[in-house]
């Protein structure tokens, strides 16, 4: 963000007389306030920053120099005190008054900028953004015989710039005071004070303090001795609840030294969506960057929460983010790869804890198996899933069954799971998130594996046939039922099948459903939209209504003479059918139930079939 405005064109000079700055402050002020900053508080980061870059600096050129930054709070105003590099009146005209020029890139200190926090040069000028009166004492380092000089400035965009005598600060640094403006005291309150320097700087590595209150709490968590792996763990935990205000189900080490990276990443104690984006906080050589970071870990993550130092990722302009970049896209892998090294670690290891990982998180899992074929072979007796069975592994559902049917979505698995496991056939409900990618899979994993979608035939073909003598006598029966149902776009068949509590069966495809859905459109369309979807008539098979003839219901229905009665009843066991697959209804669907109860009803009232004006 380095603005190209040209320097003041007067040559720096001890003077009294004001200064302006290049540029509109106070609509610098609103643009840094409501555009660049998400909140006030990175005033005390830009502090921070400015004093510990001062302070890697000074330490470049003198590595014995003092390492301190203090802050004091008190009625409305702050000052911030470090023993960093400092700055020479000439630096004071040239990069104070200069917006987007940076210290950090004087001569001689090019060596050492890899090192400082701050790239963008806006620096001290964010603190208009609380402040409306900044005033600045510094000495130089480099140049001990200059001496201190002051600049002071409103955030009306002036400035002024002085020499002091020498006593005015006896040791090389930067001291910087604040004056709140109107409704903004609040920011620079002790508490608050030391509450935003302790969330931004507590890995720093220098001394920072605001009074006497310590801010930075080195070692990090992540990098300090345990008595043993139980006391990390607890400790870690402890460090979680501080953090996120959760207590982790457990806690995986992110130690990556190619990418400058160390932290921990926490694992969330109950399920989340895949789409719900979690926050991380990064922190950049100690400095809390982002509590916010989105695009750290790959998308099949979502189950942790992570909480890291880097030296190697790119911020943006505000230094709230993080720049999409080569560099973050590897470490992204990296730290994937991390996690995934963490899961594979438990199969192999710690069972138990796997399966409280899983019984929470298996979404996780399943979104990053379905990319991975390894991850797939090693979670494959661990991954749970619906089954006909109960549920089960893939694993443990492949060996009980020959062949692994499944079924696309929730709906087709309630239509036939009671009736395929009474018949034997093993059924696994692909409906859910993932799971219908995972079982086509599962072929390439375990080879041998047949993998086939069920569908209305496949679960027809599985019924026992009724005896040919038996359903010739019930064909006028099944042939009113068939002349109720045709309207509709459903068939009637009769079969035998298990469980006997069921009277019939509702069965359908997707090839059917989108037939029947056309169907439908084309009967409420205008000429024009009939006739189009007219054209696209399909040959999908029809839906059908299997009838139990083993189901005692049927066996009465089925001896009826009136073909009323027949078709009312037919009715009610299509829209029980419906129910028991929890299938949504169509508006013809639901007309139909009510017009079954009502025939029913009129029917056991009056002990005689119901007429058709009556229904």
């Amino acid at each position: 963000m380095d603005s190209q405005i040209p320097q003041p064109s007067q040559a720096p000079q001890s003077s009294q007389s004001p200064h302006s700055f290049q540029v509109d402050l106070r609509g610098l002020v609103d643009l840094l306030s409501h555009h660049l900053y998400s909140s006030p508080k990175v005033y005390l980061r830009e502090l921070l920053q400015n004093a510990v870059d001062a302070i890697t600096a000074r330490r470049a050129e003198q590595p014995d120099a003092p390492a301190q930054v203090r802050l004091f709070a008190e009625d409305g105003t702050l000052r911030v005190e470090d023993s960093g590099i400092g700055l020479t009146e000439e630096d004071v005209h040239s990069l104070l008054a200069t917006i987007g020029r940076s210290s950090k890139r004087a001569d001689g200190l090019e060596s050492a900028r890899s090192d400082f926090l701050g790239q963008f040069g806006i620096g001290l000028l964010a603190c208009f953004v609380v402040a409306e009166r900044i005033r600045v004492v510094s000495r130089s380092a480099r140049t001990p015989d200059a001496p201190p000089v002051e600049w002071t400035a409103s955030d009306d965009g002036s400035y002024r710039v002085r020499t002091l005598p020498p006593e005015a600060r006896a040791e090389p640094g930067t001291t910087v005071y604040l004056e709140a403006r109107p409704g903004a005291a609040d920011w620079l309150a002790e508490e608050r004070v030391l509450s935003l320097a302790r969330d931004f700087g507590s890995l720093l590595p220098y001394d920072v303090r605001v009074g006497d209150e310590a801010v930075t709490d080195l070692p990090a968590p992540w990098d300090r001795s345990y008595p043993g792996p139980s006391a990390r763990r607890v400790a870690l935990a402890r460090h979680c609840h501080d953090l996120f205000g959760f207590t982790p189900l457990d806690s995986i080490e992110l130690n990556v030294p190619l990418a400058g990276i160390r932290g921990v990443a926490y694992v969330l104690p109950s399920a989340v969506s895949p789409a719900q984006r979690a926050g991380h906080r990064v922190h950049l050589k100690g400095m809390l960057l982002t509590e916010r970071a989105e695009q750290l870990l790959p998308d099949w993550a979502f189950f942790v929460r992570c909480v890291l130092d880097t030296d190697s990722l790119r911020p943006t302009a505000s230094r709230e983010s993080l720049y999409e970049d080569e560099t973050l896209a590897g470490v992204r892998e990296a730290l994937g790869e991390r996690i995934r090294t963490w899961l594979t670690g438990l199969a192999a290891g710690d069972p138990e804890r796997l399966a409280a990982f899983l019984s929470v998180h298996h979404l996780g899992v399943k979104s990053l198996a379905r990319h991975d074929g390894e991850m797939l072979r090693t979670m494959l007796p661990w991954l749970p899933f619906e089954t006909t069975d109960g549920r089960l592994s893939l694993e443990e559902f492949a060996q009980r069954h020959p062949v692994v049917h499944f079924t696309r979505t929730v709906e087709e698995y309630r239509q036939v799971a009671q009736i395929a496991s009474a018949q034997g056939v093993g059924v696994v409900n692909g409906g859910y998130t993932y799971d219908t990618e995972l079982v086509e899979a599962l072929p390439s994993v375990r080879p041998g594996t047949v993998v086939a979608e069920l569908d209305a035939d496949t679960v027809t073909a599985h019924l026992d046939a009724v005896d040919p003598a038996v359903e010739l006598a019930l064909s006028a029966f099944l042939g009113a039922a068939r002349a109720k149902l045709d309207p509709l776009g459903c068939d009637v068949v009769l079969r035998a099948f298990h469980p006997l509590s069921v009277p019939a069966l509702h069965l359908d495809d997707r090839a059917a459903r989108h037939e029947q859905a056309r169907a439908d459109a084309e009967e409420q369309a205008d000429d024009l939209w009939a006739g189009i979807l007219g054209s696209l008539r399909g040959t999908a098979p029809r839906a059908r209504l299997v009838l139990n003839h083993l189901n005692p219901l049927i066996r009465r229905i089925s001896s009826l003479d009136d073909r009323e009665l027949i078709g009312t009843a037919t009715e009610s066991l299509y829209g029980q059918a419906l129910l028991m697959a929890q299938r949504p209804l169509r508006p013809a669907d639901s007309a139909l139930l009510n017009r079954a109860f009502m025939g029913l009803l009129e029917w056991a009232t009056h002990n005689d079939p119901p007429e058709e004006g009556h229904r």
